[in-house]
Protein backbone atom coordinates (compact mmCIF):
# COMPACT_ATOMS: atom_id res chain seq x y z
CA UNK A 1 0.00 0.00 0.00
CA UNK A 2 1.47 3.63 -1.23
CA UNK A 3 1.98 5.77 1.86
CA UNK A 4 2.89 8.69 0.03
CA UNK A 5 0.11 11.99 1.37
CA UNK A 6 -2.88 12.83 -1.21
CA UNK A 7 -1.93 16.11 -2.25
CA UNK A 8 -4.84 18.27 -4.62
CA UNK A 9 -2.97 20.60 -6.42
CA UNK A 10 -4.16 23.07 -8.96
CA UNK A 11 -4.72 22.02 -12.80
CA UNK A 12 -1.39 22.28 -14.45
CA UNK A 13 -2.13 23.00 -18.45
CA UNK A 14 1.38 21.35 -18.96
CA UNK A 15 -0.26 17.63 -17.64
CA UNK A 16 -1.51 17.09 -21.06
CA UNK A 17 1.81 17.37 -22.79
CA UNK A 18 2.79 14.78 -19.82
CA UNK A 19 0.34 12.65 -21.40
CA UNK A 20 1.40 13.02 -25.20
CA UNK A 21 4.96 12.16 -24.17
CA UNK A 22 4.93 9.26 -22.34
CA UNK A 23 1.67 8.04 -24.36
CA UNK A 24 4.14 8.05 -27.42
CA UNK A 25 7.03 5.98 -25.59
CA UNK A 26 4.42 3.64 -24.55
CA UNK A 27 3.08 3.51 -27.85
CA UNK A 28 6.88 2.17 -29.70
CA UNK A 29 7.24 -0.28 -27.13
CA UNK A 30 3.73 -1.74 -26.26
CA UNK A 31 1.93 -1.45 -29.38
CA UNK A 32 2.28 -5.40 -29.97
CA UNK A 33 0.03 -5.54 -26.85
CA UNK A 34 -2.29 -2.67 -27.39
CA UNK A 35 -5.80 -2.49 -29.05
CA UNK A 36 -6.65 0.56 -29.14
CA UNK A 37 -3.98 4.03 -28.03
CA UNK A 38 -3.32 4.79 -24.47
CA UNK A 39 -5.97 7.75 -23.29
CA UNK A 40 -5.55 10.13 -20.51
CA UNK A 41 -7.82 9.30 -17.60
CA UNK A 42 -8.45 10.49 -14.15
CA UNK A 43 -8.53 14.07 -12.52
CA UNK A 44 -5.74 15.59 -14.22
CA UNK A 45 -7.10 14.98 -17.88
CA UNK A 46 -10.08 17.19 -17.19
CA UNK A 47 -9.38 20.86 -17.72
CA UNK A 48 -9.01 23.09 -14.85
CA UNK A 49 -9.80 20.38 -12.48
CA UNK A 50 -7.61 20.64 -9.30
CA UNK A 51 -5.67 16.91 -8.83
CA UNK A 52 -2.74 15.20 -7.36
CA UNK A 53 -0.31 15.60 -9.82
CA UNK A 54 -0.32 12.21 -11.21
CA UNK A 55 -0.94 11.57 -14.73
CA UNK A 56 -3.53 8.38 -14.88
CA UNK A 57 -3.18 6.88 -18.39
CA UNK A 58 -5.29 3.93 -19.68
CA UNK A 59 -4.36 1.35 -22.02
CA UNK A 60 -6.32 -1.81 -22.95
CA UNK A 61 -5.12 -5.25 -23.71
CA UNK A 62 -6.24 -8.42 -25.26
CA UNK A 63 -5.19 -10.96 -22.15
CA UNK A 64 -3.62 -10.46 -18.89
CA UNK A 65 -1.21 -13.23 -18.38
CA UNK A 66 -0.19 -12.27 -22.17
CA UNK A 67 0.95 -8.81 -20.86
CA UNK A 68 3.47 -10.62 -18.70
CA UNK A 69 5.52 -10.16 -21.59
CA UNK A 70 5.46 -7.00 -22.24
CA UNK A 71 6.76 -5.74 -19.05
CA UNK A 72 10.38 -5.98 -19.58
CA UNK A 73 9.77 -3.50 -22.83
CA UNK A 74 7.93 -0.89 -20.50
CA UNK A 75 10.79 -1.06 -18.16
CA UNK A 76 13.24 -0.78 -20.64
CA UNK A 77 12.30 2.82 -21.13
CA UNK A 78 11.44 3.40 -17.08
CA UNK A 79 8.36 2.05 -15.77
CA UNK A 80 8.36 -0.06 -12.52
CA UNK A 81 5.51 -2.50 -12.31
CA UNK A 82 3.46 -1.09 -9.22
CA UNK A 83 0.56 -3.69 -8.08
CA UNK A 84 -2.52 -2.50 -6.54
CA UNK A 85 -4.88 -3.71 -4.39
CA UNK A 86 -7.63 -5.64 -6.64
CA UNK A 87 -5.47 -5.54 -9.57
CA UNK A 88 -5.56 -9.19 -10.04
CA UNK A 89 -9.15 -9.15 -9.55
CA UNK A 90 -9.95 -6.83 -12.00
CA UNK A 91 -7.82 -8.33 -14.60
CA UNK A 92 -5.21 -5.29 -15.04
CA UNK A 93 -1.59 -4.20 -13.93
CA UNK A 94 -0.58 -0.89 -12.94
CA UNK A 95 2.77 0.52 -13.59
CA UNK A 96 4.19 3.72 -12.69
CA UNK A 97 6.63 6.16 -14.17
CA UNK A 98 9.57 7.30 -13.34
CA UNK A 99 9.48 4.99 -9.94
CA UNK A 100 6.63 4.41 -7.02
CA UNK A 101 7.31 6.54 -5.05
CA UNK A 102 8.27 9.70 -6.80
CA UNK A 103 5.89 8.40 -9.56
CA UNK A 104 4.52 11.14 -12.17
CA UNK A 105 2.80 9.10 -14.61
CA UNK A 106 0.44 5.87 -13.89
CA UNK A 107 -0.82 3.29 -16.19
CA UNK A 108 -3.53 0.73 -15.90
CA UNK A 109 -3.17 -1.59 -17.85
CA UNK A 110 -6.91 -2.98 -18.59
CA UNK A 111 -8.45 -6.23 -20.40
CA UNK A 112 -10.68 -4.97 -23.05
CA UNK A 113 -13.58 -7.56 -21.31
CA UNK A 114 -13.36 -6.21 -18.09
CA UNK A 115 -15.76 -3.34 -18.88
CA UNK A 116 -14.64 -0.90 -16.19
CA UNK A 117 -12.66 1.18 -18.30
CA UNK A 118 -15.59 2.18 -20.40
CA UNK A 119 -16.77 3.91 -16.67
CA UNK A 120 -13.81 5.62 -16.70
CA UNK A 121 -13.76 7.20 -19.93
CA UNK A 122 -17.45 8.31 -19.35
CA UNK A 123 -16.72 9.74 -16.35
CA UNK A 124 -14.00 11.84 -17.75
CA UNK A 125 -15.87 12.98 -21.19
CA UNK A 126 -19.11 13.80 -18.64
CA UNK A 127 -16.74 15.93 -16.66
CA UNK A 128 -15.13 17.38 -19.60
CA UNK A 129 -18.67 18.58 -20.97
CA UNK A 130 -19.59 20.18 -17.76
CA UNK A 131 -17.53 22.34 -15.95
CA UNK A 132 -20.31 22.88 -13.41
CA UNK A 133 -19.94 18.65 -11.93
CA UNK A 134 -16.56 19.48 -12.33
CA UNK A 135 -15.91 22.11 -9.77
CA UNK A 136 -18.18 19.84 -7.37
CA UNK A 137 -16.20 17.29 -7.99
CA UNK A 138 -12.71 19.34 -7.23
CA UNK A 139 -14.44 20.68 -3.68
CA UNK A 140 -15.13 17.26 -2.90
CA UNK A 141 -11.55 15.68 -3.00
CA UNK A 142 -9.80 18.87 -1.85
CA UNK A 143 -11.90 18.51 1.14
CA UNK A 144 -11.13 15.03 1.40
CA UNK A 145 -7.61 15.53 1.44
CA UNK A 146 -7.84 18.10 3.91
CA UNK A 147 -9.72 16.20 6.35
CA UNK A 148 -6.87 13.15 6.00
CA UNK A 149 -4.09 12.87 3.31
CA UNK A 150 -3.18 10.07 4.76
CA UNK A 151 -5.92 7.29 4.29
CA UNK A 152 -5.99 6.24 0.28
CA UNK A 153 -9.14 3.89 1.16
CA UNK A 154 -11.09 6.50 2.86
CA UNK A 155 -10.45 8.63 -0.23
CA UNK A 156 -11.49 6.60 -2.76
CA UNK A 157 -14.55 5.30 -1.01
CA UNK A 158 -15.51 8.67 0.02
CA UNK A 159 -15.30 9.76 -3.70
CA UNK A 160 -17.42 7.56 -4.53
CA UNK A 161 -20.75 7.89 -4.08
CA UNK A 162 -20.19 10.61 -6.33
CA UNK A 163 -18.99 9.03 -9.09
CA UNK A 164 -21.46 6.30 -9.21
CA UNK A 165 -24.48 9.15 -9.06
CA UNK A 166 -22.67 10.81 -11.89
CA UNK A 167 -22.57 7.76 -14.03
CA UNK A 168 -26.46 7.09 -13.18
CA UNK A 169 -27.31 10.17 -14.66
CA UNK A 170 -25.22 9.54 -17.79
CA UNK A 171 -26.52 6.08 -18.27
CA UNK A 172 -30.10 7.00 -17.18
CA UNK A 173 -32.44 7.48 -19.73
CA UNK A 174 -33.97 10.97 -19.16
CA UNK A 175 -37.54 10.97 -17.35
CA UNK A 176 -36.59 7.70 -15.67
Amino acid sequence: MRKDRIVIVEYDPVWPQMFTEQAHRLHTVLSPWLMRPVEHIGSTSIPGLPAKPIIDMLALIDDYDGFADALPRAESIGWKAAPEPGDREGRQRSLCFPSVELRSHHLHVVEARSGHWKEWLMFRDHLRAHPDLAAQYARLKTGLAAEDDTDRPRYRSAKAPFIRSVLAAITSPPNA
